[in-house]
């Protein structure tokens, strides 16, 4: 897997752990060995325009994913196919704000979020409820075995596992 991570603000992101997250929801997806993640971490002007342009929302938002290969996951047995997964754009000033609503450190909700943009651009939604149901387990799974294998707290409660009322 090729991750590329582009930190664009001058805010200290820890680009490593980014990346581990990202690739091990991949590999908890079955995604192809060869396949390709952008990952931009932008301020909010930058985020503004990105989410006025593409979903036509005001104001700047946490996590935008953009597909381009349009691969799904894969399965034990066969790996998703190779190509582009996509990009993820992240915005950490809007992530430090929902982490301190929440209770939790800025960095677990990169990781959060990071979890969320990988399965968008595997395909998965949750605009209806049932969406939202399958993806907020899987999202959860995936994070909190991510934080347990890197011996960090998964206490219940200690991390919000789906985004904010009204935001997306």
């Amino acid at each position: 897997m090729t991750i590329d991570i582009a930190n664009e603000t001058d805010v200290d992101v820890e680009l490593d752990e980014i990346h581990d997250c990202a690739r091990y929801a991949m590999d908890a997806m079955f995604v192809h060995p060869n396949v390709e993640l952008s990952i931009r971490i932008i301020d909010e002007a930058a985020m503004e325009t990105l989410h006025v342009q593409w979903m036509d929302l005001p104001g700047p938002t946490d996590v935008m994913s953009f597909p381009m290969d349009e691969l799904t996951p894969g399965s034990e047995r066969e790996p998703s196919q190779e190509g582009m997964l996509g990009d993820i754009v992240l915005c950490p000033s809007v992530a430090a704000a929902q982490a301190a609503a929440a209770g939790h450190d800025t960095m677990e909700e990169l990781l959060l979020l990071t979890v969320h943009g990988v399965l968008h651009l595997l395909g998965y939604d949750h605009a209806e409820p049932d969406e939202r149901v399958e993806m907020f387990e899987l999202q959860r799974t995936i994070l909190l075995t991510y934080l347990a294998s890197r011996g960090r707290s998964t206490e219940a409660g200690t991390i919000r596992i789906a985004p904010p009322s009204g935001r997306e």
